[in-house]
């Protein structure tokens, strides 16, 4: 059983969402109720959790700038 909500979202990725097959928005919907699940059945404060997924990205290489680039792509 699910429920909806609304997330918002910036427009490249409302856009390729839409454009999603029904078998890439069920695997989205999977990745993003999975994510949620992890963070809100944390003990942790949610600031906590987001500066964790944050040295996460950046021990990845994620750095500002290729953070920037890319909500920056079209």
């Amino acid at each position: 059983m699910t429920e909806q909500i609304t997330v918002s979202v910036d427009p490249k990725v409302a856009r390729v969402c839409r454009a999603a097959s029904d078998s890439e928005r069920r695997k989205l919907d999977l990745l993003v109720n999975l994510r949620l699940r992890e963070v809100t059945g944390s003990r942790k404060p949610i600031q906590e959790v987001m500066a964790e997924i944050s040295r996460n990205a950046q021990k990845r290489g994620l750095t500002p700038e290729i953070l920037q680039s890319i909500l920056d792509e079209e």
